[in-house]
């Protein structure tokens, strides 16, 4: 059962993914693109979660995990907060982030015993520097990017932002109850892109007249 939910979260999360790209491609909206591929590592992390509940985990089951959900979701999600108020500098930061995820998923070394179908948890098979530190740090970083740029914009896109935050919140619950197995952590994570996806897509609200003649 919690593969089959993994599973369904991941063809979720990755239907998604592809309409922000079809939208990013017709519109030229950057943020859109970082948004994409938020919702792209997302499906990604809940395919693992399937993989390793399915299968067991292994190895490479964990590296394709951490780098997705752990180390892309929420710099990714930043970026495009960033990218949607302007800062274009946030594209190539992201770029450049990417492949040092990358390079730090393939190189990094893994402790202790990686098997069953429990989802491993980080600090047991992972050395604090430089993962776990770089997750926490990109993790921090593109979230407070979010809800600052939510914040800001909340009375230009009130009920897109609140979505917004609403999945960012869920995420945040997800990791919490990330111990209790992956049936608590896929259902979030679907959830969670759903909400992103619903709050990215919601256009502005229209200045009012009143306001137009101030």
């Amino acid at each position: 059962m919690d593969a089959l939910l993994a599973f369904a979260a991941a063809l979720v999360s990755i239907r998604l993914s592809a309409d922000l790209a079809r939208r990013a491609q017709r519109q030229g909206a950057p943020q859109l693109a970082a948004w994409s591929g938020a919702l792209a590592a997302y499906a990604i992390a809940a395919g693992t979660l399937a993989w390793g509940a399915a299968d067991g985990w292994s190895e490479p089951a964990f590296r394709v995990y951490y780098a997705a959900g752990a180390l892309l979701t929420a710099p990714l999600l930043g970026a495009g907060s960033l990218l949607l108020v302007g800062r274009r500098w946030a594209a190539t930061v992201a770029l450049a982030y990417v492949g040092l995820a990358v390079g730090i998923v393939i190189a990094m070394p893994l402790h202790g015993s990686l098997s069953g179908d429990e989802l491993p948890k980080a600090q047991d098979v992972l050395a604090f520097w430089p993962a776990r530190f770089v997750a926490i740090l990109a993790n921090s970083l593109g979230t407070l990017a979010v809800v600052v740029v939510a914040l800001v914009t909340l009375p230009r896109r009130p009920l897109g932002n609140a979505l917004v935050l609403g999945g960012v919140g869920v995420a945040a619950l997800g990791t919490a109850l990330a111990g209790l197995g992956v049936g608590a952590l896929a259902p979030s994570l679907a959830a969670a892109s759903l909400l992103l996806y619903a709050g990215f897509v919601v256009p502005a609200r229209r200045p009012r007249a009143a306001e137009l003649n101030r």
